[in-house]
């Protein structure tokens, strides 16, 4: 699944100091055990989630646990500062003019041994500004023909809006101050994370091995000189190591080692493509919370949730909160020994519509915009009568409800059943169009306004085809999702491609899909959480949307706002999705963590990263 990692500077990149081999992973039921062996849905497809084809969870997992920066949030959703690695605040506060420094405690090491420091702050924002790439040479990010050397998520948020100038980097280089042009509300979760930019430099100038304490202190000087004097040769080196080479799936002792370097808990000690990946303990680690016995973390892949359940009967793995059916849920709760903890998460399943490329080609499938107001009504017509047909209660009722039986259809794009402002933005925001009638009267209206185009349109007619993007083969809850919605929309006279997709994260973009659906899996409470899904230079509108009303309602989150003018806004930009046809919620991803009951204090949360955010206080 995606997530949304809106604004957020920091980079945590995966730590490895040493690599070993997979050995044979110790059974759950051994009396004193130092592993925990996780299932994981998906499979991970690069070291670095910061680009819009690697923010899957699992690489997102990967590196919070091999990476630590200044806060994280608790099961409470409640941001947590992370004292051990440094401080920050506010040191100035005016109309036009909040500052904030960040200040990397003293003594901090990345995993090879080298300090941490301020330097290590300022890829933050070479990665999220806009402006700064244009300088270095390094691209303009609003360019849609073609990404920017440092392929980020970070551009286009409200780091980049409301950035002034450069970082400024204190004598000592521990602290960096940051300028805003006005008070931001996210302000905690905008600033900058860490980067080992001496291992980028390294691996930019060819080294494939781990430098001495001299090579790498000369090669974070070197950084800092190129980034003090927009370097573009140096930086441009640097951006092509960035967004490719941590794009690997196996990790063995043929790895280059500085790809490994992080500061965090664990390290990887090898990764077995579209298998596993193997985390230990970072000797060097003290960057943060103190681990509490847990020596090994195994990432299992397992997209079958029976077949995981299985695993868990048999002792093989510890912990599974994947994307479970019912009958994997009941067989969960069968088995002896294990822990069952349900609810929900912040994660929700929803469906977008293809409006326009957001790549160098053009995307002229049935859904596209077009500045031809005849091809325009059309395609917005069929939008229309896509959603309206989606089997959206059909869904939650038989895949859903059979594991949380409190679960209901969502329906805002912004905030969830629950929250401030829900039942307001839901009265409100025209989404009643998709939920009057029944399914039946839905559809047939769908078949009205695909009749209006294909007159001879009928169910079973196949008069529209439209391809679905929807995730990997094996995954069995989203194949049977598939089924239901090619079946529903069949008898709207569309013909839905529905066959499943290897690697499905990476073509968000792929303009020969015209329909995907998948979750969104909020990091944070920011009010501004959203708006790099629907901003046409948004790093997260993987469909072409681009709207400037849009535009305008969530830049103007970029504000101190009372709780009522954000619903108000959240409002205004859900009508408009709405009036536009652009996409639905669906549903909230069931929480059916299982865990062996010997393994202490694993806490689900409802923001990413759900499973393994406390870590370091697992224990037997």
């Amino acid at each position: 699944m995606k997530l949304t990692r809106i604004s957020r500077a920091a980079i945590a990149i995966s730590a490895v100091a040493g690599l070993a081999t997979v050995g044979v992973v110790a059974p759950s039921q051994a009396a004193t055990r130092t592993t925990v062996v996780i299932v994981e849905s998906n499979a991970l497809t690069s070291l670095n989630p910061s680009t819009p084809d690697t923010n899957l969870t699992i690489n997102n997992d990967v590196a919070y646990m091999t990476g630590n920066g200044f806060n994280y949030y608790n099961a409470s959703a409640n941001l947590v500062k992370n004292t051990v690695f440094g401080s920050y605040k506010i040191v100035k506060s005016s109309a036009k003019d909040f500052r904030v420094q960040y200040t990397v405690a003293k003594g901090k090491v990345w995993s090879d041994g080298t300090p941490i420091t301020g330097v290590d702050l300022l890829l933050s924002h070479v990665l999220s500004s806009s402006a700064y790439s244009k300088k270095a040479g390094l691209g303009d990010p609003a360019d849609t023909s073609k990404a920017p050397a440092f392929n980020s998520l970070g551009y286009g948020g409200v780091y980049d809006t409301h950035i002034v100038g450069l970082p400024e980097l204190s004598a000592d280089k521990q602290s960096v101050t940051v300028r805003y042009d006005s008070f931001q509300p996210d302000w905690e979760i905008t600033g900058p994370g860490p980067s080992p930019v001496h291992a980028l430099v390294a691996m930019a100038n060819g080294k494939t091995k781990l430098g001495t304490a001299a090579e790498n202190l000369a090669a974070k000087a070197a950084y800092l000189a190129a980034f003090k004097s927009y370097n573009s040769t140096l930086l441009n080196k640097i951006a092509k190591v960035w967004s490719n080479s941590y794009n690997i799936k196996t990790v063995n002792s043929s790895t280059n080692p500085l790809l490994l370097v992080g500061n965090g808990a664990y390290k990887i000690a090898s990764a077995v493509a579209d298998q596993s990946v193997t985390l230990t303990l970072n000797p060097k680690y003290n960057s943060g919370p103190k681990t509490s016995g847990i020596k090994t973390v195994v990432l299992k892949m397992i997209a079958d949730g029976t077949a995981a359940s299985q695993a868990l009967a048999n002792k093989e793995i510890d912990i599974y909160q994947g994307q479970p059916t019912a009958d994997a849920v009941a067989q969960l709760k069968a088995i002896s020994g294990v822990t069952v903890i349900g609810g929900t998460n912040s994660c929700f399943e929803h469906v977008d519509l293809r409006l326009g490329s957001i790549n160098d080609t053009d995307y002229t499938g049935p859904f596209a915009a077009s500045n031809n107001a005849a091809k325009n009504a059309k395609a917005k017509d069929l939008r229309t009568a896509f959603l309206l047909a989606y089997p959206r209660q059909e869904i939650v009722d038989k895949l859903i409800k059979p594991i949380n039986s409190k679960a209901v259809v969502v329906n805002s794009s912004f905030t969830l059943p629950g929250q401030t402002g829900y039942s307001t933005i839901v009265k409100s925001s025209g989404v009643s169009k998709f939920t009057a009638g029944d399914q039946a009267s839905r559809t047939a209206a769908a078949l009205k306004l695909v009749q209006k185009h294909y007159p001879t349109a009928a169910a079973g007619s196949n008069a529209v085809t439209i391809t679905l993007l929807w995730g990997q083969p094996s995954n069995t809850r989203r194949a049977a999702e598939a089924a239901l919605v090619k079946a529903e929309l069949a008898k709207a006279g569309f013909n839905v491609i529905n066959t499943g997709t290897s690697g499905w994260g990476g073509q968000l973009d792929n303009n020969s899909f015209d329909a995907a659906f998948f979750a969104w899996c909020p990091t944070s409470t920011s009010q501004t959480g959203t708006n790099a899904n629907f901003l046409s230079d948004g790093g997260n509108n993987f469909i072409g949307y681009n709207n400037a009303k849009m535009d305008d309602v969530l830049r103007s989150l970029e504000a101190k706002l009372t709780p009522a003018q954000i619903t108000a806004k959240y409002l205004a930009a859900d009508s408009l999705l709405i009036s536009d046809a652009v996409t639905l919620p669906i549903f909230q991803h069931p929480a059916a963590t299982a865990v062996n009951s010997a393994l202490k204090n694993v806490k689900p949360a409802p923001l990413s990263p759900t499973l393994v955010w406390n870590f370091w206080e697992w224990k037997y």
